[in-house]
């Protein structure tokens, strides 16, 4: 079995049956007529046998250059269609790592109308909060709570973040919950990654005793669900308890916020250039922090 086909010359003879025209086919490929006859007598080398009739300024195909174009020009179509479809498909996936509970709660409000706004974009969204190796890792585009100094990688600021104490409605009716001193009947719910409890209070000008009924959480989704429910107090980000807010579940205590130098970070790396799908990506999550106009 033969398997130096010259692949280049059936192109090239695809073109000049396709085109009619030696001279049309080498425009067509950007090549000079010459290049384009070169490649046809290379093809009819290979197959012993001619495929055009020559005359002057003219190639007539042959009878078995019709038999064999007419099972070249779909191989060639389906090849074209299959890459076509492997470039576009590439091209248009955009995959996003969030926190889980910013994916839960401020991506998954929104995402609706990023799917409106971009419905070519395939997007493939992970949730976690480790670190990332944007070299191993199969990730364009991250959102992460961190002081924005990642070296390596393109840092913007997306939600600029703060904590603040929210409970549920009947929770803050059933202790009175109006004075700052009241907190001492209440019930405070740690979050392990973010316990900034005695912070806040003394922040806030709480001068009694910290509340020995608590209960600890190592995801804020759990202890945001836990004060909904009016287990206790939930100091957290305002970007994760809109839903609640909206909904009146939850109310935020008192008017104190705490600063703890980190917020949501959107990430990228930095030595490279990004494909349209990721940057119109970016570009949204951009807006819909309302960081560029729509």
């Amino acid at each position: 079995m033969r398997t130096d086909l010259p692949l280049k010359a059936v192109a090239y003879f695809d073109a000049v049956m396709r085109y009619g025209s030696l001279v049309t086919a080498a425009q067509t490929l950007c090549v000079t007529p010459g290049a384009v006859g070169q490649q046809i007598r290379r093809l009819e080398e290979w197959l012993e046998s001619p495929l055009f009739i020559r005359s002057v300024r003219q190639l007539r195909p042959t009878r078995e250059a019709h038999a064999l174009w007419n099972n070249v020009r779909p191989a060639l179509d389906q090849l074209n269609e299959s890459c076509v479809q492997l470039r576009d498909g590439i091209g248009q996936e955009v995959r996003l790592s969030l926190p889980p509970a910013l994916a839960s709660k401020w991506f998954a409000r929104r995402m609706p109308a990023l799917l409106k706004a971009l419905p070519q974009v395939r997007l493939n969204v992970g949730a976690t909060e480790g670190l990332l190796n944007f070299d191993t890792d199969e990730v364009d585009l991250a959102i992460r709570h961190c002081d924005g100094k990642v070296p390596g990688l393109n840092a913007q600021l997306l939600l600029a973040d703060d904590l603040r104490v929210y409970c549920s409605p009947r929770y803050c009716d059933q202790l009175q919950l109006v004075a700052i001193q009241d907190i001492g009947r209440a019930r405070l719910l740690h979050t392990a990654s973010h316990n900034h409890w005695s912070r806040w209070l003394g922040g806030a000008g709480y001068t009694g005793p910290v509340p020995h009924s608590s209960m600890q959480f190592d995801q804020s989704l759990l202890s945001i669900d836990a004060a909904r429910r009016g287990q206790g107090l939930v100091l957290t980000s305002p970007w994760l308890v809109e839903d609640e807010l909206e909904a009146g579940l939850l109310v935020q205590l008192f008017s104190h916020t705490l600063s703890v130098n980190r917020s949501f970070y959107l990430l990228h790396r930095d030595d490279s250039m990004l494909p349209p799908s990721t940057v119109a990506v970016q570009r949204w999550l951009l807006q819909a922090a309302g960081l560029q106009p729509a």
